[in-house]
């Protein structure tokens, strides 16, 4: 009944509460879906913390706005050498860290052996989760002070791109040996916003660096609330305490729209919401049981009616906005109860009882709750009865991250990638068991998968790659490790007062040309 009252007091102040800007001039109220885990870019693997990072800190490149293509930054230029094993970065001079350091060669060496040296002096600082996306790295050298060099084990297809995201983000080493485990929380980097203060599930602040190395942005200010409550976010939107909400549930998107006082902003981009399926123990463990949860889960239904139609129904783990690895002759899992019943008498599983957990919110996630008990409702009529355990996002992850053995059958789960590699490498990969370090949280192994993924990281042609994640995609679309879902179009709203904003296909949220009116 709780969430009844939530939604109409939401729907009420849609009615009643017009849209007047409360919120301070030149300082941008940003609301987010959860409050944020960490502030150290290569401790934490969640969209909602990427938002606040990338405006912190700079990486060696970045991606073009609008694009997923990778441009200059901190560096310059780059040469790689024609076995792809090199590759030399050029970097910007002067450019100074917040606390007054300089940025050099020796800052990004920092940086990375930081993160993928366990003898490193302040390797305990971590952990590092998504150190995976720099596993090819094999040594990072200090060429001269604006020269930096990184020498790979075999040649990595996706390594621009992988020091575009956030893990690549550049930390000061003087911050750092400074505040050592506490620098998530106090956290230094060279990026158009500098750190001010972090008040626990109320806000973090962040302040124009007037020293920044490109053109200084023009808002004063950013202030980042968590909302884990979706219906929250859009009173507070609707109210004029925030200028601006990620993630709007897709029941409200029309009100915005109808709104003069509001700027709707949709992207399509690489997103993939799944279900994880613990494959080592319990009625997943077997294929067929598996895949009668994904033809008995009614996916279209979700998206139409849940979802309001703001994303479509997945086919598998490579999301269709990278066309060229995706292979559109594998079709979703239709809707098809009597074939999941079916699977289930085969494989001696009716009436099984199933541990759920599901989020309450969090980057990506939707409207997870309301999927849930949609996905509840489609296993209990087939005879599945799927018992859900609620949790908040950080909690949650903590929960899913380490492995669902001996505690659930099924997770819900969202990523948000930046190349066809990521989430298969990081969550499909036999080596990728959370005691590994990885993702697999539902311990997926196939011998054949694993080849597959090696060659399609080391091969530089982009033809021969796209084959080979079309190869992946029909096994894994078999193998049903995942519950396919949805592929999902992200959203913002904004006030009208707000311009130079935009959502970027790789779901980060760039605010440097923001501005206030």
């Amino acid at each position: 009944m709780k969430w009844f009252i939530t939604l109409m007091t939401a729907a009420l102040m849609a009615v009643a509460a017009p849209a007047m800007a409360q919120t301070p001039p030149d300082v941008l109220v940003v609301g987010q879906v959860a409050e944020p885990k960490s502030l150290d870019p290569q401790a934490v693997t969640a969209t909602n913390d990427f938002r606040i990072l990338v405006n912190l800190y700079d990486g060696l490149v970045r991606f073009r706005k609008g694009t997923m293509e990778v441009e200059p930054a901190l560096a310059t230029s780059w040469t790689i050498s024609d076995d792809g094993l090199t590759y030399r970065f050029q970097l910007r001079e002067d450019v100074t860290f917040h606390d007054g350091t300089a940025f050099d060669a020796a800052a990004v060496k920092f940086t990375f052996d930081r993160m993928l040296e366990a003898d490193h002096p302040f390797h305990s600082t971590g952990p590092f989760p998504l150190a995976f996306f720099f596993s090819a790295v094999e040594e990072v050298t200090v060429v001269d002070p604006l020269t930096v060099e990184f020498v790979l084990r075999e040649p990595f297809a996706p390594f621009l791109s992988a020091l575009a995201y956030p893990t690549g983000l550049i930390v000061s080493p003087a911050a750092v040996a400074e505040t050592g485990t506490e620098f998530g929380r106090r956290p230094v980097g060279t990026g158009p916003f500098r750190f001010d203060a972090w008040e626990p599930d109320a806000k973090v602040a962040i302040s124009r660096n007037d020293d920044y190395w490109a053109d200084a942005p023009e808002l004063e200010a950013v202030e980042f609330k968590p909302i884990v409550d979706a219906a929250a976010r859009t009173a507070q939107m609707l109210a004029g305490e925030i200028d601006l909400m990620v993630e709007a549930p897709a029941a409200n998107l029309a009100t915005f729209r109808a709104d003069p006082g509001f700027v709707v902003h949709e992207e399509a981009g690489p997103h993939l919401w799944f279900l994880i399926l613990n494959t080592k123990e319990g009625p997943f463990a077997d294929k067929r049981v598996r895949q009668a949860v994904n033809y008995a889960i009614d996916k279209q239904a979700i998206v139409d009616g849940v979802l309001k139609g703001s994303a479509s129904v997945a086919a598998g783990p490579i999301p269709r906005a990278f066309d060229w690895a995706h292979d559109e002759t594998v079709e979703p899992y239709p809707h098809d109860p009597e074939k999941a019943r079916a699977l289930i008498r085969e494989a001696g599983a009716e009436g099984a009882t199933l541990t759920f957990y599901v989020a309450e919110g969090g980057s990506g996630m939707l409207d997870p709750v309301a999927m849930a008990t949609a996905i509840q409702a489609d296993l209990a009529a087939v005879g599945l009865n799927a018992r859900i355990e609620t949790y908040e996002w950080n909690t949650f992850l903590s929960n899913v991250n380490p492995g669902l053995e001996g505690k659930a059958d099924m997770a819900e789960m969202a990523w948000m990638t930046n190349d066809p590699d990521t989430l298969p490498f990081l969550a499909l990969r036999s080596d990728a068991f959370p005691d590994n370090g990885g993702f697999n949280a539902g311990y997926y192994s196939n011998a054949e998968v694993d080849r597959l993924l090696g060659e399609a990281r080391r091969s530089t042609d982009q033809a021969v790659r796209g084959d080979l994640y079309k190869q992946i995609q029909r096994i894994v679309h078999d193998d049903a490790p995942w519950a396919f879902i949805a592929n999902w179009k992200q959203n913002a709203v904004s006030s009208a007062g707000v311009s130079g904003f935009e959502l970027e296909p790789s779901f980060l949220m760039i605010l440097r040309d923001v501005s206030k009116g």
